[in-house]
């Protein structure tokens, strides 16, 4: 019986090509608009980020001031589900004029 030995190939892998590639990430950016309650945005953060209500005041008053807020920075994927969870949130029941979810967008970390 004879046995074939297989010569091993060289690592041509430089260094860079071992290190994990990391995804860009991605800013969920809440939008303004006058159609919610700070208690809805509070409400709405503390289900689907699970923030404090005080952190949840802090970004409703951002997004009041300045039209808009980052509330969180992360992969593609996560912050697509994110988006879409404000988006699914639902009306104000405190606003009738409320017709539906607020605004979330996407957008590239720099």
């Amino acid at each position: 019986m004879s046995t074939t030995i297989t010569p091993a190939r060289p690592d041509t892998r430089t260094r860079d090509d071992r290190k994990p590639r990391r995804q860009p990430p991605y800013h969920v950016v809440l939008t303004d608009d006058d159609d919610h309650s700070y208690d809805y945005v509070i409400r709405m953060l503390q289900n689907v980020f699970g923030y404090p209500p005080e952190r949840g005041y802090q970004f409703a008053t951002e997004v009041d001031n300045a039209g808009r807020v980052i509330l969180l920075t992360t992969t593609l994927e996560h912050a697509e589900l994110k988006r879409d969870q404000i988006h699914a949130f639902g009306p104000d029941p405190l606003i009738a004029r409320s017709a539906g979810s607020m605004s979330a967008v996407l957008e590239p970390a720099e």
